[in-house]
């Protein structure tokens, strides 16, 4: 199983708390977020980001 730092796991819990609040938004669209995966990615987004240990993004296999 992957390995996630706290750090990381701590950007998923605020980006949910947020999605719950209603405040989480997509991108430029500023649509609100209602799906809760999404704010997971979203959250493992911002970790990656700001360097934190998450693993990498899986490819679609096709």
């Amino acid at each position: 199983m992957a390995k996630y730092s706290k750090e990381s796991q701590e950007e998923v819990k605020e980006a949910l708390h947020e999605m719950k609040e209603g405040k989480l938004t997509i991108g430029k669209s500023k649509e609100k977020v209602t799906n809760p995966k999404q704010a997971i990615a979203i959250g493992l987004s911002e970790a990656r980001a700001k360097g934190e240990k998450v693993p990498k993004v899986k490819k679609a296999a096709r």
